[in-house]
């Protein structure tokens, strides 16, 4: 649902990404100690902390908690752009609403972009710019 891997850890599906990407790689060479510091800070701006969470199988998380993970994870290559399509698609309201809430929260925290492609009014809404599509096109709204 959310390409976690799921017989990782919380913290590993955090750090994963930093292996593969050459910005970080020597980063991930020169300390995998402030590698964990970091997707622990992460992990803490998403709501999710505690060494009960960070070293549990991702499997035995709940949806929104699942749905934090992936955030943490999206974050910790600190891209300028995420993208995110139907983040909430799969999760109850309360939890909808919070990870709309988080998204927010995080591009004034950290000055990323998100483009969020969704079904959500109210998430559109909420957006800085919001374009709709209409049979494959873009109409003004």
């Amino acid at each position: 649902m959310f390409n976690l891997v799921p017989y990782l850890s919380v913290i590993e599906n955090v750090t994963m990404p930093c292996y593969f990407s050459q910005r970080r790689y020597q980063n991930v060479i020169n300390s995998a100690k402030n590698l964990a510091e970091e997707a622990q800070r992460l992990l803490d701006h998403v709501g999710l902390s505690g060494n009960d969470v960070l070293n549990k199988p991702v499997t035995e998380l709940s949806v929104g908690q699942q749905q934090r993970v992936a955030v943490a994870r999206a974050l910790v290559n600190n891209p300028e752009i995420i993208f995110a399509d139907e983040p909430s698609g799969n999760l109850d309201s309360e939890s909808a609403e919070n990870l709309h809430s988080l998204f927010f929260k995080l591009r004034n925290q950290f000055g990323q972009t998100f483009i969020i492609v969704t079904h959500n009014a109210e998430l559109a809404n909420l957006a800085d710019r919001k374009l709709v599509m209409v049979d494959g096109k873009i109409i003004d709204n």
